[in-house]
């Protein structure tokens, strides 16, 4: 699929404004469900770029910077598998491949990050000089062109590969024997789940368990919709917490050991 003028600069724009959320976290454009939707938007392949950015989603869930260590760059992945997906024609079928292809851009995107880091660094220390002047305007100034680093940080990568066009992207995905692509469509779903657990490792606790397997559970019935789902989920906890703040509150007003743990964590909170 070739893009005109208009969708190429909307694509350039969207990738930017995913860099930039990458440091902000204000809008989440970084987040692969987000900016996979708004390019398909954008190119007119809307439905399969929302597959693919949830996907991409499941998987970046486990992605979190601790300490030193960066996690892969999302906001890469989402936007550069988007673009080929778009630029292959496959539509959905070509989701499996773009998924697969993604991990590997996000790491690669750790360079990038690395790189407009270390510029980072040095624009921190212009703008403790200029702070000392109190030069106000200045630090302002050196601000934006810091963020303004992030965004072209996923705008160049996506500008190359718009480059490129749209007949290598689709000859390289079509030159893809069908073992290949089934083995990335087989990697991909496992590093979906791979995502997925890395997540539930996190946040798993004695008290949470009843709650995943019944979620399960009840995800196994064909008529219930998503909508139905979130539903039962919100009315679960709210439940909960009520019967959470009922077992844990004392008579005299003060918060006492009740013999129910559950109860007593969230007192504490």
């Amino acid at each position: 699929m070739s893009l005109n003028a208009i969708q190429i600069i909307l694509v350039i724009f969207v990738a930017f404004l995913a860099g930039m959320e990458g440091i902000l976290d204000e809008f989440e454009f970084h987040q692969p469900l987000v900016a996979c939707t708004l390019i398909g938007l954008v190119t007119g392949q809307l439905g399969p770029c929302i597959v693919l950015g949830g996907s991409l989603q499941m998987i970046a869930l486990g992605w979190a910077n601790i300490g030193a260590a960066v996690a892969p760059d999302a906001a890469l992945a989402a936007v550069a598998s988007a673009i080929i997906l778009v630029l292959g024609g496959q539509g959905s079928k070509g989701i499996n491949s773009a998924i697969a292809l993604a991990v590997p851009l996000a790491v690669a995107g750790l360079l990038l990050t690395t790189i407009v880091r270390t510029l980072a660094t040095a624009i921190v220390h212009i703008m403790d000089r200029e702070a000392a002047k109190g030069n106000f305007r200045a630090i302002d100034m050196w601000q934006v062109i810091a963020i303004c680093m992030q965004g072209v940080r996923i705008a160049i990568p996506a500008g190359l590969i718009l480059a490129i066009g749209a007949d290598p992207v689709k000859a390289m995905l079509n030159a893809m024997p069908a073992w290949l692509t089934d083995g990335l469509g087989i990697g991909g779903g496992m590093v979906v789940a791979v995502g997925y657990a890395m997540v539930i490792n996190m946040m798993a606790t004695r008290e949470m368990w009843p709650f995943f397997a019944l979620g399960f559970v009840i995800a196994t019935i064909p008529d219930l919709t998503l909508i139905a789902l979130g539903t039962i989920g919100i009315s679960l906890a709210l439940i909960y917490l009520a019967l959470s703040k009922m077992g844990g509150s004392a008579s005299n007003g003060a918060v006492a050991n009740t013999g129910d743990p559950v109860g007593d964590i969230i007192d504490k909170y």
